[in-house]
């Protein structure tokens, strides 16, 4: 049965997602008009939070449909339906909407723009309130730490992710799955072996309980 404190607790939150949804701060600031994606229920209790969506993703309007998602529901150990179906499994970025890509010298596409502060500064502390439940965020790339562990972040991404004992057990630094890290992944295999196994033990704690 539904108590009054969880349907106040669900009111809240869904107010909170409906201003996130209706957001349009960057309006005339990015190559597009906003689209903000986001994943979270109240009864999330792994919040992945990454930097930004991607082209894809912003075209989908759902996180990670693109092969960054395929390699992220790898590492932790899940299925495509899973990820998306098991409410205990919230997406929120660091910022909601795609920033375009930065082209490069040649005329190829470039890396993604870095996500607008803005965006985590209007919205995070509301939608962190609303989901109590949390108990593991994976902080996916080297922004979404740097905005999350301020100071306690270490001189660059790698030296974060390798010190991602000293974060645990409620926050898991992670290096970004895009393609563009499938070399980042072969100079450091220690990640694949000591983080994801942690990973994915923890993503079975909590989709088992």
């Amino acid at each position: 049965m539904t108590t009054t404190s969880e349907t106040a607790d669900s009111a809240g939150l869904d107010q909170v997602l409906a201003d996130i949804r209706a957001c349009r701060a960057c309006l005339g600031q990015l190559p597009h008009a906003p689209r903000p994606v986001i994943h979270v229920f109240p009864e999330t209790r792994l919040l992945i939070c990454g930097q930004a969506p991607g082209r894809r993703v912003h075209e989908s309007g759902r996180p990670f449909t693109d092969p960054s998602g395929d390699r992220l529901r790898d590492w932790m150990g899940v299925d495509y339906a899973t990820f998306y179906a098991d409410r205990r499994l919230g997406v929120a970025a660091q910022a909601f909407c795609y920033p375009g890509t930065a082209p490069q010298k040649d005329g190829r596409s470039g890396g993604d723009y870095p996500p607008p502060r803005k965006c985590a500064e209007l919205w995070r502390p509301q939608l962190l309130a609303e989901l109590p439940q949390v108990e593991l965020t994976l902080l996916v790339g080297g922004y979404a730490q740097v905005w999350a562990l301020g100071d306690r972040a270490k001189r660059d991404m790698t030296d974060t992710v390798r010190a991602w004992r000293e974060y645990a057990p409620d926050i898991l630094p992670m290096p970004h799955p895009s393609w563009r890290n499938t070399a980042w992944l072969k100079r450091n295999p220690w990640f694949e072996a000591e983080v994801l196994p942690y990973l994915r033990e923890r993503v079975r704690g909590i989709l088992a309980s």
